[in-house]
């Protein structure tokens, strides 16, 4: 056989050898893909950012399970997209978007507040709650009104609504920012801060615990909560909100909102019959 026939066999086998081989290079990303349709850390898993001071919104328990109106309602979402193994992480508020948006957790959950700035670290779900702000102080701290913090020390749990309300709303008081809610009530009880400003459903339990005040309740109706994900993942994104849009259609919005906020008023939005799209106040 002459070296010219050797050396077209040779190529003649490499390439029968290497197209199977692109084939199944194919074959694999494509079942990859399907495996995981939802673009996630672990397929078939979801590995949720959190807080577990924030009661009663998101919490953990005395056995150090979280709990909480939106741990049970982001349970039922990702159960109806078709995923129930949730995993719940505590993290900072302030680091927590953008370990989103780095991807160390898949969404996002805290009753945390949809603005402008922080689509530009993440997207959001629709909307799926409403609330209040409150300032909380010692029952004889004298504060009746928001202009009454003029020239006082007052918490903020850094990177909240709260704190870009008061930086924007409350004049001439001094923010003193906390990592967390409790940090910032114990330093409330020491006396270091004369308030903190925190949502209004978390400071009625923190205000019955510790015997504080609600001193001054702010409506805020700027920005709606939702669940965060990382930029351009807009299939989560898309189950998320069918799924959402249908726990709020089938009353079981209502139900956990009954459960966790009871007495509170319901925003129409969110009931069997109403509209998601109109803006509502959040949390955090």
């Amino acid at each position: 056989m002459s070296i010219s026939r050797r050396k077209a066999l040779s190529f003649a086998l490499a390439a029968t050898i290497t197209m199977p081989a692109v084939a199944a290079c194919g074959s694999s990303s494509e079942d990859s893909a399907a495996d995981n349709p939802y673009s996630l850390i672990e397929p078939g898993k979801i590995r949720v950012g959190s807080l577990g001071d924030a009661k009663p919104y998101t919490f953990t328990d005395a056995s150090g399970k979280f709990s909480g109106f939106d741990v049970e309602l982001f349970r039922n979402v990702a159960g109806r997209v078709g995923i129930k193994d949730v995993t719940f992480v505590g993290t900072d508020f302030s680091g927590l978007l953008a370990s989103v948006a780095n991807k160390q957790y898949d969404v996002g959950v805290a009753a945390i507040g949809i603005t402008a700035e922080r689509k530009k670290t993440v997207d959001f779900s629709d909307g799926y709650l409403a609330g209040y702000l409150t300032v909380l102080t010692k029952p004889d701290a004298g504060i009746t009104a928001v202009n009454g913090l003029s020239g006082k020390r007052l918490g903020v749990v850094q990177g909240t609504l709260q704190e870009q309300f008061a930086q924007k709303n409350i004049k001439g008081v001094q923010l003193v920012r906390f990592p967390d809610n409790n940090t910032a009530i114990a330093a409330l009880n020491n006396g270091s801060i004369t308030g903190h400003f925190l949502d209004y459903e978390a400071a009625k339990d923190y205000a019955a615990r510790h015997k504080l005040k609600m001193a001054v309740n702010v409506p805020s109706f700027d920005a709606p909560a939702g669940f965060a994900i990382a930029k351009g993942n807009n299939k989560l994104r898309e189950a998320l909100n069918k799924a959402l849009h249908d726990a709020m259609q089938d009353g079981t919005w209502k139900t956990l909102y009954a459960k966790w906020f009871p007495g509170s008023p319901m925003p129409k939005q969110y009931l069997p019959g109403g509209s998601t799209a109109s803006a509502s106040p959040s949390t955090s």
